[in-house]
């Protein structure tokens, strides 16, 4: 794999940083050790800046190239949450927080960008600006979102961002992009059913709120079967249903179900929300009963950039040869929010025949180092090439 020489001789100091950081997870925006870890090693790099605090506790490091001809600016941005989820790898480095793991691989995002921080501190051989930034709450707190919010666009004049993402089951250290819409965008819904309670003896006396929260949820499949153009993606998922009463002989009050949306359009996402609560007040309204249906917006759909995906593409077939075309993604992904501000593009990067992501066995693959240091430092120098 031709990546450049300077990550293979990083490597273990870099594996080093990963597993530090993955014996010590940190959940949503309490980040707190391993921002300070993250601002303390881009100061000994010798970045131009260093600003932590950033979307609570998020880090953003400055570089300068040898040369600013052109005033170019371009983000690099790698995620530093945990998930609480209870590790069962028994690794020597496994997590020492009990229900806390790195489950989804950002320890080694935070720890690959370190090395590009490193490596690009070092040389410098770029016409312009890379600003690092390492987010915290992408898993559900929406980091990305505050940051932006934050104003970190308009602050360093980022003007491209760049993410990547590891993928078990891909090759170690192969590539697949796709330029649109690639993430889902990520909802959430909360329906109270309620009804007449009662002995489960007597149901004609009742209004069956049992029976009531069956229908609802058959019927909200009929969002993606009858309602949905076919090649329009949609799923709606009840997880969780819920009554009032424990009881083996009481017809419950109340039924609460849980559950979410994953839509790849506007268009569809508007859709969803809106026929999940037609169909909601329209069963319930059959059987005399009511509903109250909140709906939450979670992430948008994340959607490359077409020029800065063709371009991330070509960096990646020079660092490992080729890039596959990536499937659409019906997981969510809180970049999204970056490239609603910015035009740019987010990878994947292969971590191997290992456990999938969200899982109590999973393992970032230390041997992805090389190739995703190498894809971000290549970014910066293919792209603002020295003076």
């Amino acid at each position: 794999m031709p990546v450049k020489n300077r990550f293979a001789e990083l490597q273990d100091e870099i594996t080093t940083w990963r597993r530090d950081i993955h014996e010590n997870p940190e959940i949503l925006f309490d980040t707190h050790r391993t921002s300070a870890l993250v601002a303390e090693k881009l100061k000994a790099f010798g970045c131009d800046e260093v600003v932590t605090g950033i979307g609570r506790t998020g880090v953003v490091g400055v570089i300068k190239g040898k040369t600013d001809s052109q005033g170019k600016v371009i983000g690099l941005r790698a995620d530093m949450d945990a998930l609480p989820i209870h590790e069962t790898t028994g690794l020597d480095y496994a997590s020492k927080t009990d229900g806390a793991m790195h489950a989804c691989g950002h320890d080694g995002h935070t720890a690959m960008l370190l090395g590009a921080t490193k490596y690009l501190s070092e040389t410098r051989n770029f016409d312009g600006t890379v600003v690092v930034i390492f987010q915290p709450a992408e898993e559900g707190g929406g980091g990305g979102r505050e940051m932006c919010e934050d104003g970190m666009m308009e602050r360093w004049g980022i003007q491209e961002v760049y993410g990547m993402h590891n993928w078990p089951g891909r090759p170690v250290g192969s590539f697949a992009i796709r330029p649109g819409a690639f993430f889902a965008a990520t909802d959430q819904f909360d329906i109270t059913l309620k009804g007449r309670g009662g002995h489960a003896a007597k149901p004609q006396e009742t209004i069956d709120t049992t029976v009531m929260a069956s229908q609802v949820v058959m019927t909200l499949q009929t969002i993606a079967s009858r309602n949905a153009d076919p090649v329009d993606q949609v799923v709606v998922s009840v997880t969780s249903f819920e009554t009032s009463s424990k009881a083996f002989n009481v017809i419950p009050q109340e039924v609460q179900l849980k559950g979410t949306v994953r839509t790849m359009s506007a268009a569809m996402r508007d859709l969803a929300e809106q026929r999940i609560k037609d169909i909601c007040n329209g069963v319930a309204a059959t059987f005399g009963g009511s509903a109250d249906v909140t709906y939450y917006r979670g992430y948008p759909v994340m959607v490359n950039h077409d020029e800065q995906t063709a371009f991330a593409a070509d960096v990646a077939r020079k660092v490992s040869g080729a890039c596959d075309d990536a499937p659409l993604v019906m997981g969510g992904e809180d970049f999204a929010f970056m490239l609603e501000e910015r035009p740019g593009a987010y990878i994947l990067v292969g971590n191997g025949d290992t456990a999938p992501v969200h899982h109590p066995d999973y393992n970032f693959s230390d041997e992805a180092i090389p190739a995703g240091c190498s894809w971000w430092a290549e970014i910066v120098e293919q792209r603002m090439p020295a003076a």
